[in-house]
């Protein structure tokens, strides 16, 4: 048995005759009578106590902590007792990520897993605690997508637990635990008249930023972040490093996603929009700092800037003033009722655009892999999966190269 237990209500004095008799100590019959201890793999000495009539339980206890420690499965009791949300914080505060990729993560942590998970001692999660906190999360989070990437980041924290020592399994992991399912709803381009009518129904000046999206697969905080120095007019290249993010409720230049910098073939029917929204709007130095608040200041003469003409455009004002009314003015979304926003819309943001753009290369006959590159997609069999359903069925080709090769012959 490792260890010992002490019981604290007796001890061992030595009599006038030279024996030794067992005598009652100043805690006889308060609080707990056993304490079981022994020494942990770090040198210190550990504990449990136990109350009266419970000593072979304490027995146990320590056979079970020799038991782990001779299988590798040894966790610190007082680790274990470290709730979810204690070691979640220190778990945010210790990422080495840059501060615009470590901000989700903790809106993720903290709004959807801290509120119902935070109290649990790590030691005491079972795979049930994470169905019961996973059918809670589908009631307040309707989009199976964003459900996925919450869950990510909590069974991410609780890996570094498990490797910090403080459970012994990832309860996320658990065979009975079902993440939530990727977003499986096909992707509907749209049609290019609603690309016009919604560029139509933008103010003049914001206008172009429709033609970068649908144009050439821009993201909208690559759009945003444009400066006129990555167009290529002469070359027929866009380079793509740059976007405006928010970074600690302010707004800095940083890359693009998952730091991955693309050239993009830029059309000349979208350099000649660029060309006449420059004439009419020209490009304005803005001065950000580089991802994050108290980053290096750099300044870049972007192509859209705020309606006074002064600093770079925040996305989310972006989408409420001039996005979703130009949606209404379009038909896609129905007018707000007096009083109300407008109502949500995540299949008709500016991400539409790049559907639309993918549409239309990949019915050109363009290829996965050179899409993928335009996208700036990190894996080519994601761009598969997305646009899997767009490409052009093997049958209407052979049909097409058919036809095309009978149309260039006078049939006799």
């Amino acid at each position: 048995m490792a260890g010992h237990i002490q019981d604290r209500w007796f001890k061992t004095d030595t009599d006038s005759n030279g024996q030794s008799v067992r005598t009652r100590t100043d805690r006889h019959g308060a609080g707990m009578r056993y304490r079981a201890r022994y020494v942990g793999p770090d040198g210190t000495e550990k504990s449990q106590s136990f109350p009266d009539g419970q000593k072979r339980r304490a027995e146990q206890w320590l056979t079970k902590i020799k038991a782990d420690m001779d299988g590798g499965r040894y966790i610190d009791p007082k680790a274990g007792r470290i709730t979810f949300r204690q070691y979640a914080e220190k778990w945010l505060n210790s990422l080495t990520t840059d501060p615009t990729t470590k901000e989700p993560v903790a809106v993720q942590i903290r709004r959807h897993a801290i509120p119902y998970l935070g109290s649990r001692p790590l030691a005491s999660f079972k795979p049930e605690h994470i169905r019961d906190w996973l059918a809670e999360l589908e009631r307040a989070v309707p989009a199976s997508s964003y459900r996925r990437v919450i869950f990510a980041s909590v069974s991410g924290v609780f890996t570094a637990a498990v490797e910090d020592d403080h459970l012994h399994r990832n309860p996320c992991k658990a065979t009975t635990v079902t993440a939530p399912g990727p977003n499986n709803r096909r992707v509907i381009p749209w049609s290019a008249e609603r690309v016009f009518s919604v560029r139509a129904a933008l103010p003049d000046q914001y206008r172009a930023a429709v033609d970068l999206g649908a144009g050439c697969g821009l993201r909208q905080g690559e759009i945003l972040g444009l400066p006129v120095d990555e167009i290529g007019f002469d070359a027929g290249w866009l380079h793509v490093g740059y976007q405006v993010k928010v970074s600690g409720g302010k707004l800095v230049f940083a890359l693009p996603k998952r730091n991955k910098e693309r050239d993009v073939p830029l059309a000349d029917s979208v350099a000649h929009a660029l060309k006449e929204h420059m004439e009419a709007h020209p490009p304005v130095a803005v001065t950000l700092p580089w991802m994050r608040t108290d980053g290096q200041p750099i300044t870049k003469r972007l192509l859209f800037v705020r309606p006074d003409g002064v600093g770079a455009v925040r996305r989310t004002d972006f989408n409420t003033r001039f996005w979703k009314p130009a949606l209404v003015a379009a038909g896609v979304i129905p007018e707000p009722k007096p009083g109300e926003r407008h109502q949500a819309a995540r299949e008709h943001g500016m991400h539409a655009l790049r559907h639309f753009y993918a549409s239309v290369l990949l019915d050109a006959g363009e290829n996965i892999k050179a899409l993928s590159t335009y996208l700036g997609h990190t894996d080519p069999g994601f761009t598969l999966r997305v646009y899997t359903h767009l490409m052009p069925s093997s049958d209407g080709r052979s049909r097409k190269a058919v036809d095309s090769m009978y149309g260039a012959r006078t049939v006799m």
